[in-house]
């Protein structure tokens, strides 16, 4: 297979993920060691999106009944601050690099982890007795074992990736502004992903002021809880790192995308008491986004 799969796609779910890039210091010794490894032979984000995508269409195809990763290499994705600073502004390139110069931050892929906590999470679903036939008892507790490995090693507590699939939760747009900096990867007339950046510092205050403002105003909103739990994860993370939110393939559908605002909007319109503002900032999101949702529905 080639880079047309990570330029393709072709019928994957949207996939989209929200992650946190630290600095080496963040990390014990031990994985310091692994991700200075491992990111000097990543190579470019495309190779590395592509790479990941391989290997969990090679999990699924292979013999044994084993979907879960081994853990025996982790992709790393790697990002500069430039000037040793947290950068601001806008980029677009047909196939953009990080920039040259700067403090690198680390973002491992810890597919291990998330693995288990993916299976955890469909046991516990709707659908826990196809699960039981698609991930038998032993394959789960096999990987339990490699999870137990990792954890006594690691600070297995700081996941540094959420991923969702068909749709971006509305909760993690209240991270970012228009202002933040974003990369628009396009290639052969299609965008291919937009990734937006913002300092955790930012993301934070952004979070807090979010859950202050629906604690008042809308405490029965489901987004209260996600925003409540997103903050807590993010305070688990080094002062310095980096939040990148990346829209994956779905933002060929959505881009140019005012989403950050209107969730941003409808906060301020719910504290001030202003429902028809709240009201219209949802209807915007909710055009945008069901129509992607409901593609998970579809034959």
């Amino acid at each position: 297979m080639t880079g047309n799969l990570y330029r393709g796609q072709a019928g994957l779910p949207f996939s989209s993920s929200l992650r946190i890039y630290e600095p080496l210091e963040a990390f014990p010794p031990e994985q310091q060691r692994q991700l200075v490894a491992e990111g000097s032979k990543a190579g470019s984000r495309a190779a590395i999106e592509n790479a990941e995508l391989q290997a969990s269409l090679g999990r699924i195809t292979r013999s044994g009944g084993d979907p879960f990763p081994t853990g025996r290499t982790d992709l790393v994705r790697m990002t500069r601050v430039p000037g040793g600073r947290h950068a601001a502004g806008s980029a677009t390139a047909a196939n953009k690099e990080d920039h040259d110069t700067g403090r690198l931050l680390y973002c491992p892929s810890q597919l291990v982890i998330r693995a288990g906590l993916a299976a955890n999470a469909l046991m516990d679903g709707v659908h826990s007795p196809l699960a039981d036939l698609l991930i038998p008892v032993s394959q789960r507790d096999k990987h339990q074992i490699r999870i137990d490995r990792i954890n006594a090693g690691e600070d297995a507590k700081r996941v540094h990736t959420r991923a969702s699939t068909w749709g971006i939760p509305f909760s993690w747009f209240s991270l970012f502004t228009e202002s933040d900096r974003k990369d628009v990867v396009e290639s052969e007339g299609r965008i291919l992903t937009v990734r937006v950046w913002t300092p955790i510092t930012e993301a934070l205050d952004r979070a807090r002021f979010a859950v202050a403002h629906l604690a008042l105003a809308a405490p029965d909103l489901d987004m209260l809880d996600d925003l409540t739990q997103l903050t807590e994860w993010l305070e688990l993370f080094h002062v310095q790192s980096m939040v990148e939110l990346d829209y994956g393939a779905v933002a060929d559908k959505v881009y140019p995308d005012e989403s950050p605002m209107d969730v941003r909007l409808g906060i301020e319109c719910l504290a001030e008491g202003d429902m028809t503002g709240a009201a219209a900032a949802y209807r915007r999101l909710a055009s945008r986004w069901i129509p992607i949702r409901q593609l998970a529905r579809a034959s």
